[in-house]
């Protein structure tokens, strides 16, 4: 990594951050300005709010409405930083979409490369799920005789399986670079937890581990997801204690762009995961090897035994979400037991079959980390009553998932007890400018914070309706969309609603998106494109940014209240006061969100359209305080 110079001079009698304050004022009142930017006070506000939390170190929430220049603001002062200290910036965005659009040609850290004449050195780590498996890869091609699996073969580069120096080897195998292939074919081939990078045989040509390698040499930024920043915290020690590097290196500050979904992040990365495949999956694979007779019949024994398992799972799962909670019954505590006990005899077979040298030893690594994972799980599932379980379906498959504790209490020791600039930015941090539900959830005592409006007239360009008790809801949707002059975003709250209006929808002579069918920023672009599209999505409430005539329109199916499964069952029963601590804060955030995605410049004017239930009727004071302007109210009681 070269550390790059300063983009402003300090004078002898002048410390880094009276010289950032200068440049930061000259930026914002001179610079900006005579490239045709509007001066914005609510942006100028911000920017000397964010000066306090790089000077003192410390956690701030930096709410600030769409259009007040909050990206940019941020950035100036990350890079700034970045070089002061001789370490990246790390920016974790929501998800890949917003990463996306982050760094491309036309987004904000272009625009200050264009307008300061400096050029940032930035750099994408995505999540490794986000990345070619070439070990899959090769199975999914045995497997099948998909032509999108044969099109992914003939992308790899030639150093993959030809010959060639390491000095001509580049990063490939991002899953951006495959959009043809849905998410069920990319889960065929992308990279899952059973994979074992450290020993496999192809790592140093494998995509992931070069792009690894790239982004770990930025010398001012690195922008990842929020996933992907929570695995990195939760595997750093362990990663170091076994030889590797964290997947992030040190840096001097951390911006949560959209923070207020870190907390969801952090709960993915922290749980543990076995699914009814992949034991059959590892175990077949072991066996394949020249194993004992004995170990034979164990791991035939355990495939059983797993199996019975799993069906007692699945069939006390509650299948009211996509998180099933599980009903712990005697039967299944007794089989988990069980379970138990044969696989700690198998681990002490292979401990004997390892001796023998008669097990590939990439299986064999592959096997053992997977049985004590799953032990683990075994452990947590019989024995802590503290521990969060649920099923969740996915295609052809069920996996359990367990989360030992709430995150608060490892995000309040493992990161925010580090003394660094820690920037949470969002159009929506708080509830009626009250932080205290974010701070909570993510384990944070000691914040500042404040609250900057949009500078937008949304009299002026905006109009709500809201729709209550439609008999005829999709019917009226796809009227809606039909009648709309521009692109139109449908926002579901849970699969089973958007499957649903896939398959009842009226929508005519428009293109229909839905996420999922590719890779979502390829998707984002084809809507973009064109301007009468319509996409269909679930977890696009934020991090869309697409102004003009392509977004229109926007429609809330219903209202995105939390789930009722196992995560938000244990934060209710850790509040108070469950309605007003947790589903309603979480609601009404989201909602914010999603209306935030239809005005994203000067120039937009569009209809949001939100449809909610006659037992949400009483809900509907608490939305008007957090829409921008007053909804009609259309009933049909």
């Amino acid at each position: 990594m070269k550390s790059k110079s300063l983009p402003f001079p300090i004078t002898s009698d002048q410390s880094f951050y009276e010289a950032l304050g200068d440049w930061i004022g000259d930026v914002f009142y001179d610079i900006l300005p005579e490239k045709g930017l509007e001066l914005r006070d609510e942006q100028i506000f911000m920017a000397f709010q964010l000066e306090q939390a790089y000077k003192n170190k410390s956690v701030i929430f930096a709410e600030a409405g769409v259009g007040t220049g909050k990206t940019i603001a941020y950035l100036l002062y990350a890079v700034a930083y970045a070089r002061y200290t001789g370490k990246p910036a790390i920016i974790s965005c929501a998800d890949e979409t917003l990463i996306e659009q982050l760094v491309k040609p036309t987004g904000d850290i272009k625009k200050i490369e264009q307008m300061l004449d400096m050029q940032i050195d930035v750099r994408l780590a995505k999540s490794r799920e986000q990345y070619l498996c070439l070990k899959k890869l090769d199975d999914a091609d045995k497997r099948t005789e998909d032509e999108a699996i044969e099109d992914v073969y003939l992308q790899l580069p030639e150093f993959v399986y030809g010959a060639g120096s390491m000095s001509s080897f580049y990063p490939y195998g991002d899953r951006k670079e495959y959009p043809y292939l849905d998410d069920e074919q990319w889960q065929a081939v992308n990279y899952d937890s059973l994979q074992d990078c450290l020993s496999c045989d192809v790592r140093h040509r494998c995509g992931q581990t070069l792009h690894r390698e790239y982004y770990r040499q930025a010398g001012d930024l690195i922008v990842c997801s929020h996933d992907f920043y929570m695995e990195h915290i939760w595997t750093k020690d362990s990663r170091i204690r076994e030889g590797q590097l964290p997947l992030l290196p040190e840096a001097s500050s951390v911006i949560f762009d959209e923070g207020h979904l870190l907390e969801y992040a952090a709960q993915k990365a922290l749980t543990y995961k076995t699914s009814l495949q992949s034991m059959e999956k590892v175990l077949s694979k072991l066996s394949a090897n020249d194993v004992r007779e004995k170990t034979l019949h164990l791991i035939d024994s355990i495939l059983e035994l797993h199996d019975d398992w799993f069906s007692l799972i699945s069939g006390s799962a509650d299948r009211s979400s996509e998180r099933m909670k599980i009903n712990k019954t005697d039967q299944l505590i007794k089989t988990s037991a069980t379970l138990k006990k044969s696989i700690d005899q198998l681990l002490e077979e292979l401990v004997f079959e390892s001796e023998l040298y008669v097990i590939d030893e990439y299986d064999l690594k592959i096997s053992e980390e997977y049985l004590e994972t799953v032990l683990f799980s075994l452990k947590l599932l019989a024995e802590d009553d503290n521990a969060i379980i649920w099923l969740e379906e996915s295609f052809d498959d069920e996996r359990l998932v367990i989360m030992p504790r709430m995150v608060e209490e490892i995000l309040r020791e493992e990161v925010f007890s580090k003394k660094l600039p820690f920037i949470f930015s969002s159009a929506t941090l708080s509830v009626d400018e009250d932080f205290t539900y974010l701070a909570s959830s993510l384990g944070i005592d000691d914040y500042t914070s404040f609250t900057v409006e949009s500078p937008y007239e949304y009299d002026e360009v905006m109009k709500i309706t809201i729709y209550l008790e439609d008999p005829d809801k999709t019917d009226t949707i796809s009227k809606i969309v039909n009648h709309n002059d521009g692109g139109s975003l449908i926002l579901f709250n849970n699969r089973e609603d958007q499957d649903l209006f896939r398959f009842t929808n009226m929508i005519e002579n428009k293109q229909l998106l839905f996420e999922g069918d590719e890779e979502i920023s390829s998707l984002v672009e084809k809507f973009q494109e064109d301007a009468t599209s319509v996409l269909a999505s679930l977890n696009l409430w934020e991090g869309l940014d697409v102004p003009g005539i392509s977004l229109k329109h926007v429609v809330v199916d219903s209202l995105p209240f939390p789930p009722d499964d196992p995560v938000f069952e244990a934060k209710r029963n850790h509040a108070a006061d469950p309605l007003t601590e947790v589903d309603l804060p979480y609601m009404l955030l989201r909602l914010q969100q999603g209306v935030g995605r239809l005005i994203r410049s000067s120039a937009d004017s569009g209809h949001i359209s939100i449809f909610l239930t006659t037992e949400e009727e009483q809900w509907i004071p608490a939305i008007k305080k957090i829409l921008p302007v007053t909804p009609e109210i259309i009933s049909y009681d």
